[in-house]
């Protein structure tokens, strides 16, 4: 590494995927600059001001907005990010936007009209969610109310989601780009209880539920009610069927196969992190 080596920015890059991005470019001995509200300078999305400091000698950047580029305002913000990284020199934006979602389409949109070279890393559910994020209460609980009904989704990991970002990151030929990553089989929520549960040797139960009953088992539990209806609405707008599907993008860009979901429980299981409360 140089001084001249480019520098770049991972937002969220505390997160489920940002902090997996940061640890992939420092294994390559790349600059990194970890946007947060922690760091030094601070990042926060919902204060402008801190994001011509973040930027400066800046890249490329790993656009992760928070706390999802589905939820409402996402775009809006987005847009201003981007537009004011072009105007900081940045020259690639990597977005990771969720599949399907509206709001992450005008993200996308947002993204390919800055004028900087960009790609996107569109994810569905992040297998992660059920042990670094609201899912891990419940699991620890016993019971998993969703409001999802049935409905199958290829659970996708977020070390593949970070790897093909670092790989877009740091690689020729991802520019102009769209990779959706997915898990390597498509799982429905009662399987992936059910595959918890056998290797845990837990009584574990899904629950479907209305997003009313959703939303409330949330704020019951502490969650703002602003969050925890922009979830509901966002978890019932995309959980109808249109991501069940497969895609060949971790094999594509990485040369491997996708992590499967049972190799990823054996090995949280195996930390202690689900068990009963």
């Amino acid at each position: 590494m140089t001084s001249t080596t480019p520098t770049t920015l991972v937002l969220a890059g505390t997160g489920k995927t940002g902090r997996r991005v940061v640890s992939g470019l420092r294994a390559r001995d790349l600059p990194v600059r970890v946007g947060s509200r922690s760091a030094e300078p601070p990042f926060d999305w919902r204060d402008d001001t801190t994001w011509a400091p973040a930027l400066r000698g800046v890249d490329s950047v790993y656009v992760a907005f928070y706390p999802d580029a589905a939820f409402p305002g996402a775009a809006k913000a987005v847009g201003s990010f981007a537009e004011l990284a072009v105007a900081c020199g940045v020259r690639h934006l990597v977005l990771l936007a969720d599949r399907g979602a509206a709001e992450a389409e005008r993200c996308e949109q947002a993204v390919r009209d800055s004028g900087a070279e960009w790609t996107i890393v569109r994810v569905g559910f992040i297998t992660q969610n059920f042990s670094e994020a609201f899912l891990v209460e419940p699991i620890r609980a016993g019971v998993i109310a969703l409001p999802v009904g049935d409905v199958a989704e290829p659970f996708t990991d977020a070390e593949d989601i970070a790897d093909v970002a670092v790989a877009a990151l740091t690689e020729d030929g991802h520019a102009g780009r769209i990779h959706e990553v997915t898990g390597p089989r498509l799982l429905t929520f009662a399987d992936a209880v059910g595959e918890i549960a056998r290797v845990t040797r837990r009584e574990l139960r899904y629950l479907p539920v209305t997003p009313e009953q959703f939303v409330s088992s949330l704020t019951r539990g502490g969650v703002p009610a602003e969050y925890a209806t922009q979830l509901t609405d966002l978890m019932v707008e995309v959980f109808d069927g249109r991501r069940a599907n497969l895609t060949d993008t971790v094999e594509r860009v990485l040369g491997r196969p996708p992590r499967d979901f049972t190799e990823y429980v054996r090995k949280t299981a195996a930390t202690g992190i689900w068990s009963a409360s």
